[in-house]
């Protein structure tokens, strides 16, 4: 739902609005690690598995989820955005419990400027992509192990950004975030979501 560069950006990713991820050094297979959930053949994992693409045209969208249920853990993804006019759509990756989750899908009656600005359907589908999908993270379930790296590196648990971190967030936010649900008061007329009470970003 905003512009993004066609490379693959090094230090963070976009979800929904802006999603903070550090990249890892090394990754799964998209075969091994997730499942399509909605969108059929609008969702293509590529390259052997290591590359997994979403796309959206005037019919769906599409999206998939882990194969393992987590506890906790640091999950690392590149993502790049939809590239060029991207208005009206959502590209997505996100903590629900207990599983990881990524969408594309069409949200132009209100995510841009409050829907006044309509995806341009003649340059769908619209395509966003994933890669290097990591989880160093304790599975859930009887027979479940801890992934490979958790038992040998629990650096994770006690990362934090740094002021330098902090302040590339906040430009990426400035240069290229043009939507902020936590500004949405009309869309959340209930209360805003536990997550932008606490963020010190949003």
């Amino acid at each position: 739902m905003g512009q993004s560069s066609h490379s693959y950006p090094k230090a963070c990713a976009v979800a929904l609005t802006i999603s903070y991820l550090i990249v890892a050094a090394s990754a799964g297979s998209f075969y091994d690690d997730i499942d399509i959930t909605f969108g059929g053949e609008r969702a293509k994992i590529l390259n052997g598995g290591q590359d997994l693409t979403l796309s959206l045209d005037q019919y769906s969208g599409s999206g998939f989820q882990s194969k393992h249920e987590y506890l906790f853990g640091r999950f690392d993804m590149q993502l790049k955005l939809v590239p060029g006019n991207s208005a009206g759509t959502v590209t997505t990756f996100y903590s629900q419990p207990m599983r990881v989750y990524a969408s594309l899908w069409n949200a132009d009656d209100w995510a841009t400027q409050g829907g006044r600005v309509k995806a341009d359907w003649t340059k769908a589908p619209f395509t966003a992509s994933y890669r290097k999908f990591n989880a160093n993270a304790k599975r859930v379930g009887p027979n479940s192990k801890s992934t490979s790296s958790e038992s040998g590196n629990q650096a994770w648990s006690t990362q934090g950004l740094d002021a330098a971190g902090r302040n590339r967030i906040r430009w990426v936010q400035n240069k290229h975030m043009i939507y902020n649900y936590c500004n949405d008061r009309k869309r959340f007329p209930n209360g805003l979501p536990a997550e932008c009470k606490n963020s010190r970003f949003l």
